[in-house]
């Protein structure tokens, strides 16, 4: 049985009145677990029965979450939740003096994290350094801050220098370089320019010295010109997470050209731990520039430690004791690296204050700056189960890099290198509420690097696992390259670095990552076949030789059998070179398209192949730039001769299909107040629907499509639109978005669409809707809550649910019919992430097939009009086609590669000649549908063929041949 709930606190206030009534609620619902209500609501176990614990009202978020888990009014607690925010507000403000100030969710002192942008007014202490650095930058154009781990550089250039420099007008980008530190600033830079981050990536890829050409232009772009402050922050990650010098030397290079051109319009900011100054140098380039350009960050004095641990609190009304302000003072004077721990001793007092005042005894209940945070870090890691801990130790150290001659620096990581498993979820959960990691959208860290030095228990962890360490991060590393090439058997470990990762193997280890572990078992597995081959090839030697020596009279024979070996040999090593240039073709396509075409089509001649093949049709590909900003959706009209993109800068724009290599734009529909999410063609060609975050929908005439106008705009009560479809006639229209709502309307006066019912169901965002051939079913894919719901639309006016299933693993989000069979795709999340059902019947809808491949989530699947082809787009940044000869036996055609984001819808012109993909990066893509029509004209498509020179770069050892 689950265990009983703590008694309420005592007392009559409006926290503890909401509390009581969430555990009514859920009384009333049955009283499901917390376990059950946490798979339910998608948060964690904790969090929930926190909600309902009275010591602090929960969230708005996790309210709705806790509600809509238990079935109760959604929008009643929405009411009760505003109306207990106002009751409290209304207490505190009546309160006398001597009272607690107002709890906030931001303390004035942000513990292990460094001070951001918008905290700059808590901001005290390093004014002289702020100061000094303002005026160094009005005299040069390059600066480098160095200072100890934990001097507060961050807090310096986003909370002091940042804000300075803003106010006198000068566009500041920060960035932090990471793993791939010129993929970062492509993605910074587009957020100032009219280009998408791939260009910029292949641009500063090949020319690292026009940086400073599109500096000048952010910089020129404004009403006045302005200059451009680009700070990088934690530049040691060039060297502790930044593996390859191809992509760390140009990074370089282009802020020291950029900084030093004659007409240089920016200035460039590095902060940098003090014990990789060594690494810094190394760069000739940097080096030089160094030399005038460091500014050290050393330990506060008492003056400025004062104003650092008194005036945050003054700005929110609260005062520090005397006592304390003498005992915080003596233990971080003169100690450059204490800051962090200062900080986080300063937060845990806040915490545990009285009133008004952060008093010594506050302090010592915190564990005092010596073992706050380690009292923090313990109690954290004692919540914990044994399993959970034994995952924590894991889930740690993955996010320490292990120095090489230098302190051991955090390192940042994407959450899919993390399990996806419950505890894990959990562990995150509560270390980042404990501010002990950070989670960022995608990415995890550790808060601050003072966490590996003032932990002990995790700096005993690294001093058992230190070696093991930096054998699973070479395994990570390789683990993600072979991931990225689509596991090419090439990218596998051999000889001494196989060598090194088998204990990893040997000992079952529960730190790596499914992915790691399938990487692993498959080197171990080609060791084992080389090794047999190996052994095949001994034997025949041995054999070949008796032979040669006891019959001589069949040297024909033996002739013919070396003649077969040599052929073997030969097409074993062309096999190589052709996988090899075939990687290369796909990461030239952003950088050289022509060159990459090229190099795709000499690879597929020289050994045809599957990879070979994709490969080729990835860089055949027409690409155009529809949006500047990220792309949400596309449709094309019945006749295909339009096609309509959605953006997040609240446009649509429409593109002229009649030439597909060469689309033209025809018009940009201007309206939305927020971004489109969804756009839909109405039968017959000559009305569009659009609608998305500002919850209006749009229709639109485009019989011209050089110059549409709206037809008519209404609310349509739904906070976001998702998701539009019309139905075959065009007489019905559903639109679809946030809370699960779905609305049909009557559009069979386009001028006046009439709101027709709504269908219930859904407890998550529904994100995709779609329509059956004879328009009897709608299908509808729930988003979190996993489900698709079949509606039976014989009346429009009263559909009725036919059948409600859990589709996916995780989530589902995108659901599409079989025009000829009547066969329902769905995609999602999961081990399977595309998958067929059989709905025809009234029985319960039947899996006829689960389809794998995709190593990320599918967010859109399409069918082609003729039913014979099933396309998919997933966020691991590929679209994959399948052949529909049978639904229960679908058969992998082409996997396109080279997008630089996810992939997020595909449609199929009405004659299914033609593909158009949309990438999130707002890019958009044709290919012909005939792919083997489209490899036999390569030599047309591709142009002129490789040069000598080009043929002995990418395909050297293979004598030259002309692939056309």
């Amino acid at each position: 049985m689950p265990r009983k709930e703590s008694p309420l606190p005592d007392g009559d206030d409006p926290v503890v009145r909401f509390a009581a009534g969430l555990r009514e609620l859920r009384r009333t619902a049955g009283g499901p677990s917390y376990r059950d209500l946490a798979a339910r609501a998608h948060y964690s176990v904790a969090t929930l029965s926190s909600a309902a614990a009275g010591r602090r009202l929960p969230s708005l978020e996790v309210t709705r979450g806790y509600v809509r888990a238990c079935e109760g009014d959604v929008e009643q607690w929405e009411a009760l939740w505003h109306t207990t925010t106002a009751g409290i507000a209304s207490a505190q403000h009546a309160a006398d003096a001597t009272a607690p100030p107002q709890e906030q969710d931001d303390s004035p002192y942000p513990g292990l994290a460094s001070f951001g942008s918008g905290q700059s007014r808590f901001f005290f202490g390093r004014e002289r350094v702020v100061e000094q650095l303002r005026r160094r930058l009005t005299e040069q154009r390059f600066v480098a801050v160095f200072g100890a781990s934990g001097a507060g550089k961050s807090s310096v250039l986003h909370a002091g220098l940042s804000p300075c420099l803003r106010s006198e007008g000068r566009i500041v980008i920060t960035l932090t370089p990471g793993a791939r530190p010129l993929e970062e600033m492509a993605v910074r830079l587009a957020a100032h320019s009219a280009t998408t981050p791939g260009r910029l990536l292949a641009e500063l890829r090949g020319h690292p010295e026009n940086l400073h050409l599109l500096l000048r232009q952010i910089a020129c772009a404004g009403p006045e010109p302005c200059e451009v402050v680009l700070v990088v922050d934690q530049f040691e990650e060039i060297f502790t997470l930044c593996s390859r010098p191809t992509e760390r030397d140009p990074f370089i290079d282009a802020l020291v050209l950029a900084a030093g051109a004659q007409n240089s319009a920016c200035r460039v900011v590095l902060g940098v731990r003090a014990d990789f100054y060594a690494h810094c140098i190394a760069h000739v380039g940097l080096a030089r520039t160094l030399d005038a350009a460091m500014v050290t960050l050393g330990p506060m004095d008492s003056e400025e430690l004062h104003r650092a641990i008194c005036r945050p609190a003054a700005a929110v009304g609260c005062r520090v004791e005397g006592q304390l302000l003498a005992y915080l003072t003596a233990q971080a004077h003169g100690n450059a690296g204490m800051l962090p721990l200062l900080s986080h001793a300063l937060l845990e007092t806040w915490r545990h204050r009285r009133g008004t005042l952060l008093s010594m005894e506050a302090c010592r209940t915190a564990g005092s700056i010596e073992h706050a945070l380690s009292h923090t870090a313990e109690r954290f890691y004692e919540t914990l189960s044994s399993r959970q801990k034994d995952a924590a130790r894991h889930l740690f150290l993955r996010l320490i890099a292990v120095g090489e001659g230098t302190e051991d620096t955090k390192r940042r990581i994407r959450r899919s290198e993390l399990s996806a498993d419950p505890d894990t979820a959990a562990i995150l959960d509560r270390a980042a509420c404990e501010r002990l990691i950070t989670v960022d959208g995608r990415h995890v860290e550790l808060t601050h690097e003072a966490l590996i030095r003032g932990w002990p228990r995790l700096r005993g962890w690294l001093a058992e696992d230190r070696e093991v360490l930096r054998t699973r991060r070479q395994l990570t590393e390789a683990a993600a390259a072979w991931t990225h090439l689509e596991h090419d058997p090439g990218a596998l470990l051999r000889g001494t670095r196989l060598e090194a990762a088998r204990p990893l193997a040997r000992a079952g280890d529960t730190g790596l990552t499914a992915t790691e572990k399938a990487f692993l078992d498959a080197s171990l597995a080609a060791e084992g076949a080389d090794r047999a081959a190996a052994a095949r090839r001994r034997r025949r030697r041995r054999l070949l030789t008796a032979v040669s020596a006891v019959l001589l009279a069949v040297s024909l024979t033996t002739s013919l059998l070396a003649v077969r070996a040599n052929r073997e040999v030969t097409a074993q090593r062309d096999d190589a070179v052709a996988r090899n240039a075939s990687a290369a073709a796909t990461e030239l396509v952003h950088r050289s398209p022509d060159l990459a075409a090229r190099v795709a089509l000499a690879a597929y001649r020289l050994r045809p192949g599957r990879q070979g093949r994709d490969a080729l049709l990835s860089t055949l590909m027409s690409t155009w730039t529809a949006h500047s900003a990220e792309m949400y959706a596309l449709d094309v009209s019945p006749d295909g001769t339009v096609l309509a993109t959605a953006c997040r800068d609240h446009t649509v724009r429409l593109w002229d299909m009649r030439d597909p290599r060469h689309p033209r734009r025809t018009a940009v529909l201007n309206g939305h107040s927020d971004a489109v999410y969804a756009v839909a063609m109405r039968p017959g060609g000559s009305v569009l629907a659009s609608a998305g975050a500002d919850g209006v929908l749009s229709l639109w005439d485009i019989a011209d499509p050089r110059r549409p106008h709206r037809l008519s705009t209404v609310q349509t009560g739904t906070r976001t639109v998702r998701a539009l479809a019309f139905s075959p006639t065009g007489r019905t229209l559903v639109s679809a978005g946030s809370g699960g709502d779905m609305v049909l309307w009557d559009t069979r006066s386009v001028r006046r669409p009439r709101r027709g019912v709504s269908l219930p169901g859904h407890r998550d965002e529904v994100r995709s809707v779609a329509f059956s051939a004879d328009g009897r079913l709608l299908a509808s894919a729930g988003g979190g809550d996993k489900r698709v719901i079949l509606w039976d639309m014989t009346s429009p006016g009263h559909p009725v649910e036919r059948a409600d299933w859990p589709a996916h693993d995780t989530t589902t989000l995108a659901v599409a019919f079989n025009q000829r069979t009547g066969v329902l795709a769905t995609s999602g999340g999961g081990d399977h992430p595309v998958k067929l059902w059989d709905v025809t019947g009234a029985h319960r809808p039947a899996l006829l097939a689960a389809l794998a491949g995709p190593t990320d989530v599918v967010g859109s699947v399409a069918f082609s009009p003729d039913g014979r082809t099933l396309a998919a787009g997933s966020d691991d940044r590929t679209a994959r086609i399948w052949r529909m000869s049978s639904p229960r036996r679908p058969e992998k055609d082409a996997v396109l590669v080279g997008f630089t984001t996810a992939v997020l819808g595909i449609r199929f012109t009405p004659d299914g000649r033609q593909a158009v993909v949309g990438v999130f990066d707002g890019t958009a893509h044709t290919l012909p549908t005939d792919f083997g029509k489209v490899v036999a004209d390569a030599c047309r498509f591709a142009g002129t063929p490789l040069t000598h020179d080009e043929w002995r770069h990418y395909l050297g050892g293979v004598p030259y041949r002309r692939p056309c």
